[in-house]
Parts: C-alpha cells; structure tokens; sequence
C-alpha cells in the first residue's frame, strides 16, 4: 500500500499494482482496465505475464467475469474457470451478426488465459464512480481464496482514490513559447518509407498501413497530435490544451485523460514505435515522429 502510495501518476501507479502482484503474492497474469463512461466500456491500460498484452482490449459492463464485476460494483472471484471470457464473446458475436456492434476490424483480442481455472475481478471505485477493474488469473484451480480478495479490494480502493485525486491535479499552462516550439532534430531527420495513417470520423479509428491501431478519445488525441505536427512541426503539448480541444470529444473535467494518454502511450509503443509519447513534466508532453507520415480522413 505504501508502495502505491508513493505512485507520483496513474502511470507509475497501474505499474506498481500489478508489480505488487506479482512480487507480493506471486500472480503473473493480471490486468487493469479503466472505465469509459461515455462509450460505457472497459479498457486495458496495463497488463502482466501474457504472450500479447491486449493493451486497448475492450469488455462492457456485464459482459464475462470483468463486465459483471463492473456492473454489480462488486468483487467477484471463481475457482473453476471454463472460458470465461467466451461469455462475452459470444454476446459480441451476435451483435455483430445484428448489425449493433463496431466493426471487427478495430477489435483487440483479449489475452486470456486459454487454460484459465482460477480468476478473480475487483471493480476500482473512486465513491460510487467506477474507475475501472483490477483483474488476475490462474491456471491452478482455487488459485485466489478470502485473503486474496481483501488484500485486492484494499488496493483497488486505494486506486480508484488515488487515480480520482490525480485526475483532478491542476494542469500547468505551456511553458512560454512550447506553443510554437518546432519539433526535436531527431524527428526533422526521420526517414524511411510514409506511414499511411487513415482516421474514420464516426468513431475516430486509427489505422497505420490498413492495421488497426486505436479508436474513441485516444484515436481523436492521436489524431489531433499528427496534424500539429504535419502543419507547423509542433512536438510539444500539454494536458490542458486537448482538454479543451471540442474536436477530440472530451465531455467532461471527470473523464479521464491521463488513463486514454497511458493508453495511447503504450499502443504506440507496442504496434506503431515510430510515433512515441514522451512526458516532459506534469501536464506536459512530446510527440515524436520518426518517419514520414501521409494523412487521410474516410468520413463514414
């Protein structure tokens, strides 16, 4: 707890919840998912042991174990596990088939484990808000028992607390002259082949040479940061300027921004590492662009 205590952002704070997992009481497959209350989905901003990360993997309230733990705003913990997430998949599916669902083709697979017997999802609240939803599991059967789930609803509430408070920090105003501040040598020199980057309007999906790569808010901040820099050079940005950009489709102060940065961060990192978030400072960040990129807007 003193560990999580310390976490200076969200950031530093997920890593060190499944880090403390993992060395405390020897989970190696766990996740956390954060709350998006406008488009009423589960995100994954973190995860630990699995072969794909899953990083921007969504579940909706009610949907398998993690869905369910959302909905009833409680923990909810099971010994013998069968496809827990088929649950949900099966729903997806069908919705699919309806004609209700995205497409697809801006899906992320949830990185389950296959041979799952033991899981367990405690719902992060900050009051009665849902943040999001720690989330472990195990190949051994009865793997989490009455301490386990204490010991992690203690930690999600500290969390939730935390990830509320930090969610709340008054952002600092650009340094004089960041606005305008040109992009580092590193990115004037980049080479290599374009990027084809494509943005589809309805939804504000993201895709870099026909792969899918992100959507919703985080899609619109990615979006937002490639035409700066593709019509003045601009690297540098902070918190508060794309909190009052309309066109990334923030609603409101309560909606997480730190949590869809952390997102957009780390699905860079892992399919597109020729764009890169970089903090700089509280509130602050730069954008790095090291190739080439073409844009192209499909409005439906």
């Amino acid at each position: 707890m003193a560990r999580l205590a310390a976490a200076g952002d969200l950031s530093a704070l997920i890593d060190a919840l499944l880090e403390e997992l993992q060395v405390r009481f020897g989970i190696s497959h766990a996740m956390v998912l954060m709350h998006d209350p406008v488009r009423k989905t589960l995100y994954s901003v973190a995860s630990r042991g699995y072969q794909e990360s899953g990083i921007g993997t969504e579940v909706r309230p009610g949907e398998g174990l993690i869905g369910t733990a959302a909905f009833a705003r409680i923990p909810i913990r099971i010994s013998h596990a069968t496809s827990e997430f088929g649950y949900g998949r099966a729903m997806r599916d069908d919705a699919t088939r309806h004609g209700v669902a995205d497409r697809l083709d801006d899906e992320i697979s949830f990185p389950g484990l296959p041979e799952s017997q033991s899981q367990l999802a405690v719902p992060i609240l900050a009051g009665t808000r849902l943040m999001g939803v720690l989330f472990a599991e195990s190949p051994q059967t009865a793997r989490f028992g009455y301490d386990e789930e204490d010991a992690f609803a203690a930690m999600a509430s500290l969390v939730g607390a935390m990830a509320a408070q930090l969610e709340e920090c008054v952002e600092v105003e650009p340094e004089q002259g960041a606005s305008q501040r040109q992009s580092l040598p590193m990115d004037s020199a980049a080479g290599g082949p374009p990027l084809r980057i494509r943005r589809y309007v309805e939804n504000d999906s993201i895709f870099v040479d026909d792969a899918y790569l992100i959507k919703g808010v985080a899609g619109g901040i990615l979006w937002r940061l490639l035409r700066c820099h593709a019509e003045n050079g601009r690297s540098e940005h902070t918190n508060r300027e794309l909190r009052l950009d309309p066109a990334i489709r923030l609603p409101d102060i309560s909606e997480n921004l730190e949590a869809r940065l952390i997102l957009l961060e780390r699905r860079l990192e892992e399919r597109c590492p020729a764009l890169r978030i970089e903090k700089t400072g509280r509130g602050r960040f730069r954008f790095h662009v090291l190739r080439p990129v073409t844009l192209a807007e499909v409005p439906r």
